[in-house]
C-alpha cells in the first residue's frame, strides 16, 4: 500500500502568514494607490484585472462555468461586495487612516451575527451575543466619538459611515449566499463575483466622472506598484492561499486571519504611514476585536461569506 507523505509544515506556515500579513498590508496598499488614482477606478483595475486571471484559470482547469441564474447571483453579490464594500472602502481611505479603516471593517462578524438574527434567523440574541455586539459598536464609537479625551484626532465621520455602510453591505451579501444560486465550487463562484465585482466597478467609476481624472502619465511608480501588489499579492496569491488552508485546516483555524488583519493594518500603518497609535487606535481596536472574538468563537451556524477578506481584501 502507498504510503501518503505529510504535507511539509512550511507549506501551512507560508499560507498563514500570507492570509495573515499580506491580506493586513492591502489597507496600506489602498491608502497609497487612492492619493493618486481616483478610489473607485483603482478598485476596478484590481477586481477587474484579478477577476479575469482568477475565472480564465478555472477554465484553463476545465471546472464548470457559472449558469446564467449563477452570473445573476454573482452580479447581485458583487454589487454589494465590490461596489458598495470595497467601493466605499477604497473611497473611506482617501478620508481615514489604513490602520483605523482595517479595524472598523473587521466589524464585519458584528454585522453577520446581526444578518443571522435577522434574516436568515439561524442565530439568536443571547445575553453573550448582546454583550459582543454591544462592545464592538462601542469601539467604534470610541474611534469616532469627539467627546471622549483620549487623545489623537477622531476619525472623520463621513469616512467611518461610508466603511460601516460597507461592512453592513457585506454582511447582507453572506447571508445572502445562503439563498442564492451559486456554483459549487468556491473558485469558480469567487471568481465570477470578483469578474463581476470589476466590470460593475468600472461603470460606477464612469458614472461618478472618475475616467476624465485619471491622468496615467501623472500617476507616481508607488501608486503603480500598489496596484501590482494588490492584484497579485492581495488577490491572487492570498485567495490561493486561503483557498488552500480551507482545505488542510479547520475553518477557525483559518477565520483568525480576522483577528490578526487589523493588528497588521494598524501597526504597518503606524510604522511605514506615521498614522497615529494612541490611546483612542488602541482602546477602539480592542474593544473591536473583543467583539470580533467572542461573536467569531459563539455562532453555531456561519453563514458561508460570499468572498472573504481577501479572497479579496
Amino acid at each position: 500500500m502507498e504510503r501518503i507523505s505529510p504535507r511539509p509544515r512550511w507549506k501551512t506556515l507560508l499560507a498563514f502568514a500570507i492570509i495573515y500579513f499580506v491580506w493586513g498590508s492591502t489597507f496600506l496598499a489602498i491608502r497609497v494607490g487612492v492619493r493618486e488614482v481616483p478610489p473607485l477606478l483603482l478598485a476596478a483595475l484590481r477586481f477587474l484585472i484579478s477577476g479575469l486571471v482568477l475565472y480564465g484559470w478555472t477554465r484553463m482547469r476545465s471546472e464548470r462555468a457559472p449558469t446564467r441564474r449563477q452570473w445573476m447571483s454573482a452580479f447581485l453579490l458583487a454589487l454589494l461586495i465590490f461596489v458598495f464594500d470595497y467601493g466605499l472602502l477604497f473611497w473611506a481611505e482617501q478620508r481615514v487612516p489604513s490602520g483605523l479603516a482595517a479595524v472598523i471593517m473587521a466589524t464585519i462578524p458584528v454585522f453577520m451575527a446581526l444578518s443571522e438574527i435577522v434574516i436568515l434567523r439561524t442565530q439568536r440574541l443571547t445575553l453573550r451575543l448582546s454583550l459582543a455586539l454591544l462592545i464592538g459598536i462601542a469601539g467604534v464609537a470610541v474611534l469616532v466619538s469627539r467627546s471622549l479625551n483620549l487623545g489623537g484626532a477622531p476619525i472623520e465621520r463621513t469616512g467611518a459611515l461610508a466603511l460601516i455602510i460597507g461592512a453592513i453591505s457585506w454582511s447582507i451579501a453572506s447571508a445572502l449566499t445562503r439563498k442564492l444560486p451559486l456554483p459549487s465550487s468556491k473558485v469558480v463562484s469567487s471568481a465570477a463575483q470578483m469578474l463581476a465585482g470589476g466590470i460593475l466597478l468600472t461603470m460606477a467609476s464612469a458614472i461618478f466622472g472618475e475616467f476624465p481624472r485619471f491622468h496615467p502619465s501623472a500617476v507616481s511608480l508607488a501608486a503603480w506598484l500598489s496596484l501590482l501588489y494588490l492584484i497579485v499579492a492581495g488577490s491572487i496569491v492570498g485567495f490561493t492561499a486561503y483557498v488552500w488552508l480551507l482545505h488542510h485546516e479547520s475553518p477557525t483555524k483559518v477565520g483568525t486571519y480576522a483577528y490578526v488583519n487589523p493588528v497588521v493594518a494598524v501597526i504597518l500603518g503606524y510604522f511605514l504611514a506615521g498614522e497615529e497609535l494612541g490611546p483612542r487606535t488602541i482602546l477602539g481596536t480592542a474593544f473591536v476585536l473583543v467583539s470580533v472574538i467572542v461573536i467569531t468563537t459563539t455562532r453555531g451556524a456561519k453563514p458561508a461569506p460570499a468572498l472573504e477578506p481577501e479572497d479579496a481584501r
